[in-house]
């Protein structure tokens, strides 16, 4: 829901009531994750998606009938009815869309999340699917505290503890409880809607690829910081797509940044001065930090030299695993925007478990 949250909360807050769809499952080849959704202004306007495609104009019009009657709908969109390539999912996935009407009185904390969202909190919101009285009701759940109508005390409890982890991970999935909220059983299904802060892309070496690195890590969604020892490269004006341009030492401010507990497992690293006095030291750092990339760029030769200069500083070949070096997936990329794309590549393949082949060289769901 993040992509139409603003929108929104800017048309509810204007007192209009829209439809709201939001992929709540998804089973085999299902082209967007949990928590897609699609917005149906009362102007007939969409914003967002929930397939792609496949299973849009359905959800439009249940969208506009639930506006119209007040009653959420849980609807299985998939191949596994005769009509599946009238409203299904033609490319093979299934998904389970939650369908809702939204309007000031039935989410009054919408504001207060969308004021968390953009201060780059982590706030979750856990919404009743499924369940024979207290479908559409609500706990919003952030580290500290919660907001919710759940009327057990049972049910609301637990799904402020199991929305709590969802959040802490960035996963946002359904949860299943007995009909009283009891861990086991079933009869109440809630999704977890969770806005987690959003993973960090710190990129290292204020050149003309990290320029290009940069655009890219900010067009996939990261935070992006550009940070460089030289200010007169370091500087906002050339790095325009970067949230923040610093002036510092590298491995300095990586090891700050890690001792306030600003990076994670999530975190991504692009190391792209190849130059020791600042590659060694940094990956020195980086290397024994839990993240969720470290990669540098260099030739073959810079590559074996820094290997060699890491292992002289004392760095393990357990640690050294970690380092994806030479940077970038084999594209054949010579400009300096081919080769961010490669290096994008490379570290959505290791997120997401892909080898980084041709699809058309290969078996199997292309969506794990």
């Amino acid at each position: 829901m993040r992509d139409v949250l603003a929108e929104l909360a800017r048309r509810v807050d204007r007192g209009e009531t829209v439809g709201v769809g939001t992929v709540v499952a998804t089973f085999s080849s299902a082209p967007r994750p949990p928590g897609a959704a699609m917005l149906v202004g009362a102007d007939g306007a969409v914003v967002g998606s929930v397939s792609g495609g496949c299973v849009e104009g359905a959800v439009y019009e249940l969208a506009q009938e639930v506006v119209r009657d007040g009653r959420p709908v849980l609807q299985r969109y998939g191949v596994s009815d005769d009509d599946a390539f009238a409203v299904g999912l033609t490319c093979g996935g299934i998904i389970d869309v939650y369908v809702e009407r939204v309007d000031k009185g039935s989410f009054p904390e919408l504001p207060e999340v969308l004021d968390t969202v953009r201060a780059q909190e982590p706030v979750a919101v856990a919404t009743v699917v499924e369940h024979p009285e207290w479908v559409g009701r609500r706990v919003v759940v952030w580290p500290d505290r919660a907001a919710g109508d759940v009327p057990s005390a049972r049910a609301r409890d637990a799904i402020t503890d199991d929305a709590r982890g969802l959040l802490a991970t960035g996963r946002s999935g359904t949860l299943h409880y007995g009909p009283d909220g009891q861990r086991r059983g079933e009869g109440l299904a809630v999704f977890v809607n969770s806005f987690e802060p959003p993973p960090r892309m710190l990129v290292f070496g204020a050149i003309d690829f990290a320029a290009a690195v940069a655009r890219l890590g900010a067009f996939l969604g990261y935070r992006v910081t550009v940070c460089d020892a030289r200010p007169v490269f370091a500087t906002a004006s050339r790095f325009p797509e970067a949230d923040e341009v610093v002036v510092d030492w590298p491995h300095r401010y990586l090891a700050a940044q890690a001792e306030a507990g600003r990076v994670d497992e999530r975190t991504v690293v692009a190391v792209l001065t190849h130059d020791p006095k600042f590659d060694v030291p940094l990956l020195e750092v980086a290397l024994r930090l839990k993240l969720g990339y470290v990669g540098a760029m260099g030739s073959r030769r810079t590559h074996d030299d820094r290997l060699r200069r890491l292992r002289e500083a004392g760095v393990t070949e357990g640690e050294l695993a970690g380092l994806a070096s030479p940077i970038g997936l084999d594209l054949g990329a010579r400009t300096p925007e081919e080769t961010a794309v490669s290096i994008a590549a490379e570290i959505i393949a290791l997120r997401w478990g892909g080898g980084g082949e041709r699809l058309t060289r290969t078996d199997g769901s292309i969506h794990r």
